[in-house]
């Protein structure tokens, strides 16, 4: 294996994130379930890690598994606001933000995990009930984003369905080869 691919692997361990071809009621729930577990799975990924290993980069070049807990309710924060502004803006025009850069905020670097760990199960609780609210027509419902266009609410929960599974990878991934 080459180093790229190595590098591609540990990056993305459960692959690129691939857009279904079409979007069911059954593959809607499934993906709503997904996001449902994120926070547990994200909680029994670190679960007994030192704080010597949370400062641990998940890869070469990455981020830390500190910063990358605080990354995932950065992210489903901000899905989630995605979420509330398409179902009640036509087509809105969303913000994007740098979250390289929000990861070397010292927010990110010096706060407890405990304490994005409970807003994730916060913000989970209050995007899980809206999720499994949304009616079949609300689903193509959709914002705007400035790098990809027009993203439907379909899109929207497919995607961060595979970004909690991508994130427990990294961690579990780096447990795996530390033998933690």
């Amino acid at each position: 294996m080459t180093q790229a691919t190595s590098t591609a692997d540990l990056r993305y361990p459960i692959g690129k994130f691939e857009p279904p071809a079409s979007y069911t009621p059954q593959l809607r729930l499934r993906c709503v379930e997904e996001i449902s577990r994120a926070p547990a799975r994200l909680r029994e990924a670190v679960r007994g890690l030192s704080e010597a290993r949370l400062d641990t980069p998940y890869r070469p070049g990455g981020w830390t598994v500190r910063q990358l807990l605080h990354h995932v309710p950065d992210s489903h924060l901000n899905g989630y606001i995605r979420l509330k502004l398409a179902l009640t803006e036509d087509t809105p025009t969303i913000k994007t933000y740098q979250e390289n850069l929000w990861a070397e905020l010292p927010d990110s670097r010096i706060v407890p995990v405990a304490t994005s760990l409970a807003l994730l199960d916060a913000v989970h609780v209050r995007w899980d009930a809206l999720w499994r609210s949304l009616t079949p027509e609300q689903w193509s419902r959709s914002f705007h984003h400035p790098e990809w266009g027009t993203v439907t609410l379909d899109f929207h929960c497919a995607l961060y369905a595979w970004h909690g599974r991508h994130h427990v990878a990294h961690i579990t991934a780096l447990r795996e080869r530390e033998g933690w």
